[in-house]
């Protein structure tokens, strides 16, 4: 027996849990910065913000699914970016919600702290949408219409397309995979 637990395991079974760490410290790290980071009044430069978050989040898939396609691992590669691009467009639309309601408290029907303004962002995301918190003002109707929009593309597209980045990996390794591929 070794000191080193991981070391008993299958080499399959590592390369699983070393992706699902990474995704899960880089959403850690992405919801600390959320945390963290201050963020400015709304006004005409925090639109552009928003803006440049969601391109930032297309740029991020679309290196994200240049990777996967490379990967020796493709499935696990897929997971890592899930890990990356999920929290990354998410936390845009929670800091931009966070944002609008100190800017005006009647954008929203209640106040917003961080932990509000995320979970308002998760339940439109999961189609869920309580009610407790609702957009009152046009500007966050048209975010929140445009996370809506954004939510179907993400689930939609956003998954087909990482899975068919996880194919073309695959087809690539045809002939040069092993078992721990086929395992993962």
């Amino acid at each position: 027996m070794t000191a080193d637990p991981d070391q008993e395991l299958p080499p399959a079974r590592r390369l699983i849990y070393g992706a699902a760490l990474r995704g899960l410290l880089t959403a850690t790290v992405l919801v600390a910065l959320y945390y963290a980071l201050p963020f400015r009044l709304f006004n005409g430069v925090t639109v552009l913000r928003f803006l440049a978050g969601l391109l930032i989040c297309i740029g991020v898939t679309v290196w994200q699914v240049k990777t996967i396609t490379g990967s020796r691992y493709p499935g696990l590669r897929a997971a890592q970016a899930l890990g990356l691009i999920l929290p990354l467009y998410l936390l845009v639309f929670a800091s931009t919600y966070y944002v609008m309601e100190r800017a005006s408290a009647a954008n929203f029907s209640q106040p917003l702290t961080r932990t509000d303004a995320l979970y308002f962002t998760v339940t439109v995301f999961s189609t869920v949408g309580f009610g407790d918190i609702v957009p009152r003002s046009e500007p966050a109707r048209i975010v929140v219409m445009v996370q809506m929009l954004g939510d179907l593309a993400v689930l939609g597209l956003g998954v087909r397309v990482l899975l068919e980045a996880v194919r073309r990996g695959r087809r690539r390794r045809t002939g040069t995979g092993g078992e721990a591929d086929s395992a993962v």
